[in-house]
């Protein structure tokens, strides 16, 4: 199943890359031709970004369903495809700029779909057993919260992961615990708790092997998935917001 979704998240991000230079083009070609596109037909390069809009949608249903409740899942499945798409992915291109200044070494920031994901290694948000958020860390959190307010469009899904050490029960009430610290800082610096949704992953969806403790630090983790809410999809798909904004 994982290398079957990796798959479909592959040729998503194909698919989109190919949308929005369809996309590009047929607006470059609008313009030139501004008195007569009202009688012609559309064009090749807009049935294309016409395509991207169904497939975008059923790839992302497929990827999201089969990624239940992941940062992957949450992002793909909120995928809209063709022109909204674009408009979304450049939006999102300029998001996951700030986020990168905001963490710096604390998270790794990711670009996936129409989405931006964030990983933060445990070890630099928390001590070894604790949810407690150190404070080492708080700052740049803070920074994020700021770029977060900047946009209400956006939510995100908050998810903590373990390695298998302990208890399957203990690892996903620590991980839960531990997603719900980084959400609560960050509605406590202002950010809309109506954007959020958390959930703890335990020891379920390791990303390396638990076999050596390198692997079992990997696993240790929270990751962001940050993706377009229902009112942004309206605005890029209406028009309210474009590839220049």
């Amino acid at each position: 199943m994982k290398a079957i979704t990796s798959c479909l998240i592959a040729a998503y991000v194909i698919l989109l890359s190919i949308s929005s230079v369809e996309v590009a083009s047929a607006q470059q070609s609008t313009k030139k031709k501004a008195t007569t596109t009202k009688k012609a037909k559309l064009k090749k390069s807009q049935k294309g970004a016409l395509i991207g809009v169904g497939a975008g949608a059923v790839i992302g249903g497929i990827i999201g369903k089969n990624n239940k409740n992941t940062a992957i899942g949450a992002i793909i499945g909120a995928t809209v495809g063709g022109a909204a798409g674009a408009v979304i992915g450049n939006h999102m291109d300029k998001q996951a700029e700030k986020l990168r200044e905001d963490l710096g070494s604390v998270a790794r920031v990711e670009r996936v779909g129409e989405g931006v994901k964030l990983t933060f290694d445990n070890a630099l948000l928390f001590d070894f057993g604790s949810f407690l958020l150190r404070s080492e860390t708080q700052e740049s959190l803070r920074n994020m919260a700021q770029t977060l307010k900047k946009d209400q469009q956006t939510h995100l899904l908050v998810e903590g992961h373990t390695d298998n050490v302990g208890s399957a029960e203990f690892n996903r009430e620590l991980s839960d615990k531990r997603a719900q610290a980084v959400s609560n800082f960050l509605v406590a610096e202002g950010v809309s708790t109506e954007r959020f949704k958390v959930i703890g992953q335990g020891e379920a969806n390791p990303i390396a092997t638990n076999s050596t403790e390198v692997g079992r630090q990997q696993n240790r983790r929270v990751e962001i998935g940050l993706y377009a809410s229902d009112e942004m999809k309206k605005s890029a798909q209406n028009g309210a917001i474009s590839l220049k904004q």
